[in-house]
């Protein structure tokens, strides 16, 4: 289960990374932009527990991916019958069952859309004429161009912690990093680790140091405890005490976060908070689906269990996403 500060603190991670990213192309991004950032890491921009209660728009958008948009504006009947067509194209082995494995792997298929047609529509958009690589110079002018009418103040000047000037150099970096071969032209796979750096384990130590500059608000190069818990907790003026989530995570810190208990993660303890080791989240999704909707605990789902749970899977609350179920010809 993700826990609430490490859900918010992969939102402030994967908030500025996206705007380092597109920074330029430009200026304004939607909260459902953000949302598939963080999707990619969480299965959901959504809390799985939230004050403790399960939430089940976390399972709809782990199940659904980018198909779980419209499932709030269908009736039951209708989100019944397209979640049948579903759970046929999950049973990939035809036996009538939805297998643990199988679960498993149509969320990982789900969790990894949006970076594979989000790469291939960015791809095309800055190769029109699809040569096999692109080289800095055209993706900076098509996304930094805007800085040549600038001053050098206006591009150093910081709002909210991040100037233009900012933005250029770390998506400088972080080409270079994604650059393997070192001619400073990204080929496709070279490209989808310049967009998607946290769905590329070479790009990890980079995204270890982008997280540590984002949350390292003294610039100590290491993140103490306040700053752990100060970017997802400001704590009411009319609050009496804190909530005991936040003294949970204060406690979590020091027990499990700083490992070498001198008050401060640095970025191998920091690279173990954002990429647990040993944490499979499809692996771990499929087990909980498959537990709350397992009638007869045989450990996988027939297209009915699943059709009775269907307000789990799909849900009538599920937002963001969701254009696939409106294809017909997707099924």
């Amino acid at each position: 289960m993700m826990n609430k500060s490490g859900l918010f603190f992969i939102i402030l991670v994967l908030l500025n990374t996206f705007f380092s990213t597109n920074s330029a192309t430009t200026a304004q991004k939607t909260d459902e932009d953000k949302a598939h950032v963080l999707k990619n890491i969480n299965l959901s921009d959504k809390p799985h527990y939230e004050n403790d209660e399960h939430n089940s728009e976390y399972d709809h958008e782990a199940f659904l991916g980018e198909e779980s948009k419209t499932f709030d504006q269908l009736s039951p009947d209708e989100s019944r019958r397209r979640l049948g067509l579903i759970v046929d194209k999950i049973d990939s082995d035809a036996d009538g069952f939805v297998s643990h494995t199988e679960l498993k792997d149509w969320i990982r298929y789900t969790q990894q859309k949006y970076v594979r047609d989000n790469v291939e529509r960015t791809w095309k958009s800055f190769n029109p004429e699809n040569k096999d690589k692109i080289s800095w110079q055209e993706y900076s002018d098509q996304v930094f161009g805007f800085m040549k009418d600038m001053t050098p103040e206006e591009i150093s000047r910081e709002e909210n912690g991040i100037s233009h000037k900012g933005m250029f150099d770390r998506d400088h970096r972080r080409w270079s990093v994604a650059d393997i071969d070192k001619d400073d032209l990204l080929n496709k796979e070279e490209f989808t680790a310049f967009l998607h750096p946290e769905e590329t384990p070479r790009m990890m130590d980079l995204l270890v140091l982008e997280t540590v500059e984002d949350v390292d608000k003294d610039k100590d190069g290491k993140v103490s405890l306040e700053e752990y818990i100060g970017d997802t907790y400001q704590k009411d003026h009319e609050e009496e005490d804190m909530p005991d989530w936040v003294r949970n995570e204060i406690a979590h810190f020091s027990k499990d976060r700083d490992k070498d208990g001198d008050g401060y993660l640095n970025e191998e303890e920091v690279k173990n908070w954002i990429s647990p080791v040993d944490y499979d989240q499809p692996d771990a999704e499929a087990k909980h689906l498959i537990y709350e909707a397992d009638r007869n605990n045989d450990n996988k789902l027939t297209k009915q269990e699943i059709l009775d749970k269907y307000d789990l899977f799909v849900g009538s609350q599920a937002t963001d996403f969701g254009e696939v179920l409106m294809r017909h010809d997707e099924f």
